[in-house]
C-alpha cells in the first residue's frame, strides 16, 4: 500500500506528545509499506537531524512554515473565520511538496495527522484520494475548556477557537473514510460533533523497552513533572504545583525536589526555580528518562487535559507512580490506573506526593506492578491503524471498478 502521511510537526526527535505518535505510526506503517512523508517544520531544531526519518520512508518532503508571519497569519484568520490554529499552520510550499508525491508515487490513500492537516488532504492535489483523519483528540473541546477558565479578550479568542474548529473537525471527520481518536471519552465526544462519521479508537502507548528502568539507577526523593512547557497547560499545571501544592509537600518531606523538566519555559515557568524550595526548572533536555527513573513520584496536575497524557505512561514504565488530577485521570488508559493516585485540589495532591516520597523501594515497585503495561506498547496499541488504511484505499479501488471515482 503507498501510503501519503501528513503531519504538522516533524515527528522526531519523539520527545513530546505530538510527534510521539506520529513517530511511531510512521514506524509501524513503514514495516510493511511504502510512506511517503510531508512534515511542516517551525524551525531549525526540527531538521537538524533527519537520519532517524529517511530509512523509514520513500520520499521526505520538510514544508517550512515561516515564525515571522504568524501575526498576520493570525489576523488573517480572524478576517475569513478559519480556526487560528489552522491559519498558523499556513505555509507557501506545502502544495509544491503535495504536488511532487502525487507525481512520483500516486499514493492510494492519504494519513492526516490532526484537523490542521486534514484540510490539505480534501484540497487538490489531493482531492481525489481518500483519507483517514487521525485527529488524536477533540482539540475544540479544549479550547472551549480554556475559555471557560480565562477572562477577558483572551477568553473570548478561545471561545472563537472552540467555535470555529468544532465545526471543522465535524466537517473532516465527515469527509474523512475514517475519523481515529485515543479513547472513549474522545469518541463520544466526536460522535455528537458528527454523528455520521465512522470514528474508530487507535490508543496511545509507550516505548515499554526504552523506558523500562536500569536496575542500577537509584532513586532520590525527586517528584518530577514532565512537559513542553509553553504549552499553556503545561505552564499552568507546573505554576499551580509549585505554589498550591509544592509547600506542603516540603512541610511533610524536608528534602524532597520538585524538577520541572520539558522544553521552552516560559518566563513564569523559569520564575518558578527556588534553591530555597528546591525547584529546578531543566528547559530542553536531551532525554527526560534519566529524570523519570531517579524520581520516586511524577506529577500529572494539569486542570485542561484531552486525550491522553503520555507523560503519564511514561512515568509508569519508567517505574515511577504518578499523582493525576481527575482531568488526566479520565483519559488515561485503565491498565495504568493503578499506578495513579488522584487528587482533585492542592491539599490532596500534596498529601498524595508526600505519601508517594515516603514509600520504601518495595512498596513504589508494587505499586506500580499493578499496572498491565504489557499491553500498553505502541505496537499493540497501533495494531489496527494498518488495516483501517487498507480498508480507506480499498473503497476507492471499488468505486473506481464501478466507475463512481
Amino acid at each position: 500500500m503507498k501510503i501519503l502521511y501528513l503531519t504538522h510537526r516533524v515527528p522526531y526527535a519523539p520527545n513530546r506528545g505530538d510527534r510521539l505518535r506520529a513517530f511511531h505510526a510512521l514506524r509501524l506503517l513503514a514495516a510493511e509499506h511504502q510512506v511517503s512523508l510531508v512534515s511542516l517544520a517551525h524551525g531549525r531544531e526540527e531538521t537538524r537531524d533527519l537520519s532517524a526519518l529517511r530509512p523509514l520512508v520513500r520520499d521526505l518532503e520538510i514544508v517550512r512554515v515561516s515564525r515571522a508571519g504568524q501575526a498576520v497569519r493570525a489576523a488573517r484568520g480572524l478576517a475569513t473565520g478559519r480556526p487560528l490554529t489552522h491559519c498558523l499552520l499556513d505555509a507557501s510550499g506545502m502544495r509544491p511538496a503535495l504536488e511532487r508525491i502525487v507525481r512520483r508515487r500516486q499514493p492510494e490513500v492519504v494519513l492526516a495527522y490532526c484537523s490542521g492537516m486534514a484540510r490539505f488532504a480534501a484540497e487538490p492535489p489531493l482531492a481525489d484520494i481518500p483519507f483517514v483523519l487521525d485527529l488524536v483528540d477533540v482539540d475544540s473541546l479544549k479550547w472551549a475548556e480554556l475559555a471557560l477558565a480565562t477572562r477577558g479578550p483572551l477568553g473570548r479568542v478561545y471561545a472563537r477557537e472552540a467555535q470555529r474548529l468544532r465545526a471543522f473537525e465535524a466537517r473532516a471527520s465527515l469527509a474523512a473514510r475514517a475519523a481515529l481518536v485515543v479513547n472513549e471519552r474522545e469518541r463520544a465526544a466526536l460522535v455528537r460533533l458528527a454523528p455520521d462519521a465512522y470514528v474508530r479508537i487507535v490508543p496511545n502507548g509507550v516505548d515499554l523497552e526504552s523506558f523500562a528502568p536500569p536496575a542500577d539507577v537509584p532513586r532520590r526523593r525527586d517528584v518530577v513533572f514532565c512537559g513542553v512547557m509553553n504549552y499553556g497547560p503545561n505552564a499552568d499545571a507546573a505554576r499551580w504545583l509549585a505554589r498550591d501544592v509544592w509547600p506542603r509537600v516540603r512541610r511533610d518531606v524536608a528534602d524532597a525536589r520538585l524538577l520541572i523538566v520539558g522544553a521552552d519555559p516560559t518566563a513564569a515557568v523559569r520564575a518558578l526555580a527556588s534553591p530555597r524550595q528546591q525547584i529546578e526548572v531543566t528547559g530542553t533536555v536531551s532525554d527526560v528518562r534519566p529524570y523519570l527513573w531517579q524520581a520516586v513520584a511524577a506529577a500529572a496536575p494539569l486542570a485542561t487535559a484531552r486525550g491522553v497524557q503520555n507523560k503519564v505512561l511514561e512515568a509508569v514504565a519508567a517505574g515511577t507512580p504518578c499523582v493525576v488530577t481527575p482531568q488526566v485521570a479520565e483519559g488515561l488508559p485503565h491498565e495504568v490506573l493503578p499506578a495513579c493516585v488522584q487528587a482533585a485540589d492542592a491539599d490532596a495532591f500534596a498529601v498524595a506526593l508526600a505519601r508517594l516520597l515516603h514509600l520504601a523501594d518495595d512498596e513504589r515497585r508494587a505499586l506500580v506492578a499493578g499496572a498491565d503495561l504489557a499491553s500498553l506498547g505502541w505496537p499493540q496499541r497501533l495494531a489496527a491503524l494498518p488495516a483501517i488504511l487498507e480498508a480507506a484505499a480499498f473503497s476507492r479501488e471499488s468505486a473506481a471498478a464501478l466507475g463512481l471515482a
